[in-house]
């Protein structure tokens, strides 16, 4: 097995660049909910304009919502739903129901499907989905922290990675859980900088630029990764917000960096004859195929389980696979995963 030549690297130093990317990313949390409060939603959809469902919006408002104020729940009241937003959520189903009996399509509100909500939570599917996804990276990173050698110069880079998808995870869970102009930025952003971290890590591995004859152009490599975040921002936040623009920047830079993995694959297979050498290359597949869901788009199946959802739960086994990968190609053979072993 090709093991990493070991070189001296501090476990303080790259505890400590942790610590400070969580408190960088708390602090770019805050800024965007800044920002966020002076936007405000714009998305619609066909089934808000039609007329029954304004007509019951309308309505229930009147009754519930004016003098007397229907109280709602503690669990509503605690995930933020209020009296009109319940009379939104409640004529959504309504007029879902009504067009499904008389044999008429599901459409979408606000840019989505009308899904039925469990204990308050908007996407129960997707939130659970998440939840998982976010827990593979929590898990693989108390698996690398207590058994990676603080000697392996990837191991600080390896750590960031885990952090980043808790990141995007954990926004993953809150947007599904209230879909408000606050938690869409934060998904929103929270994926492009897992993706881009993904980008900057895959030539720090395959080109070995973690090497101290690489130092400088390591420090350029970072300078343009984060100079390209800004960016992306900045157009979204200060420019226009596009969503098209955002998925199209996404893809690119996933690309480009499943490209790198699948040269990394074939190469290494080609030398060394071992399916483990094949293993990035396997993941990178699964998720082009898990992402092709996104384009099957549909009505959610028993209102809950859509194409969103089913995509989420399509990245839980590719994520454990990469980390008994990384497991495989930089630690000894003693060490033992946190996941069952049905992985290949």
């Amino acid at each position: 097995m090709w093991l990493l030549p070991r070189t001296h690297f501090p476990s303080s130093s790259s505890s400590s660049s942790s610590g400070s990317l969580c408190r960088a990313l708390a602090i770019f949390s805050f800024l965007l909910f800044a920002v966020s409060l002076f936007a405000s939603p714009t998305a619609a959809s066909r089934g808000d304009r039609l007329p029954e469902f304004k007509d019951c919006v309308q309505g229930c408002k009147e009754r519930n919502c004016l003098s007397e104020k229907t109280p709602l729940p503690l669990h509503l009241r605690l995930l933020l739903w209020n009296c009109p937003s319940e009379c939104d959520y409640a004529c959504q189903r309504s007029v879902t129901a009504s067009r499904a009996a008389n044999g008429q399509s599901t459409e979408q509100f606000h840019g989505k499907w009308p899904f039925k909500r469990l204990w308050g939570i908007q996407e129960p599917f997707s939130v659970l989905f998440s939840i998982l996804n976010g827990y593979v990276h929590y898990a693989g990173l108390k698996s690398l922290k207590r058994e990676l050698p603080r000697s392996y110069p990837l191991y600080p880079y390896y750590r960031l990675f885990s952090i980043f998808g808790m990141f995007c995870w954990f926004w993953s869970t809150v947007f599904h859980m209230r879909d408000f102009v606050f938690t869409e930025r934060m998904d929103y952003f929270a994926a492009g900088a897992n993706v881009l971290y993904g980008l900057y890590l895959a030539p720090i591995r395959i080109f070995r630029l973690y090497r101290s004859t690489y130092a400088r152009a390591l420090r350029i490599w970072g300078i343009v990764c984060i100079a390209s975040y800004t960016a992306h921002a900045y157009f979204l936040l200060g420019i226009r917000w596009d969503y098209t623009y955002n998925m199209a920047a996404n893809v690119v830079v996933g690309s480009i960096t499943n490209t790198l993995w699948t040269y990394w694959s074939i190469r290494h297979y080609t030398r060394l004859k071992s399916f483990w050498a094949a293993w990035p290359g396997l993941i990178v597949m699964w998720l082009i195929m898990a992402m092709s869901l996104e384009l099957l788009d549909f009505p959610p199946l028993a209102g809950a389980l859509d194409a969103h959802s089913l995509w989420h739960a399509a990245t839980i086994l590719p994520g454990m696979w990469w980390y008994k990968y990384v497991a495989t190609l930089t630690l000894p053979p003693s060490f033992s995963y946190s996941f069952p072993s049905f992985i290949p």
